[in-house]
């Protein structure tokens, strides 16, 4: 018996087609109703294909600090995406390595552990 979950994305775009607000809900997100955020960055492998589509949005309101931040640790989570999908640490290190020195270019400040 196999089980569905539902992953929805909710986008508010002005009158120039630019994301004014995303939302979005998960089925096993852990909270109820819709929840805010500025960004989406999803990724979706094609097998067939051999190719990695995106769709990458944000709002209009996102600032630059937040946004490098925001880079910053999706490096980090390919990272350990990465190191648990293929058990290759040191590839994995190097992505950690490259997001170390990614932060320290940007001059990004008080980074979220």
């Amino acid at each position: 018996m196999s089980n569905e979950s539902q992953i929805n994305l909710f986008i508010t775009l002005d009158d120039k087609k630019l994301a004014e607000k995303i939302e979005w809900r998960a089925d096993e997100a852990g909270f109820n109703g819709k929840k805010e955020t500025q960004t989406i960055m999803l990724s979706l492998w094609d097998k067939k294909e051999k190719m990695t589509y995106s769709i990458n949005l944000w709002t209009k309101d996102m600032n630059i600090e937040d946004m490098k931040i925001h880079f910053h640790q999706m490096f980090l989570k390919m990272a350990d995406t990465l190191e648990r999908s293929t058990k290759s640490s040191d590839v994995a290190d190097l992505i950690r390595n490259f997001s170390s020195d990614f932060a320290k270019r940007t001059g990004i400040k008080n980074i979220p552990e």
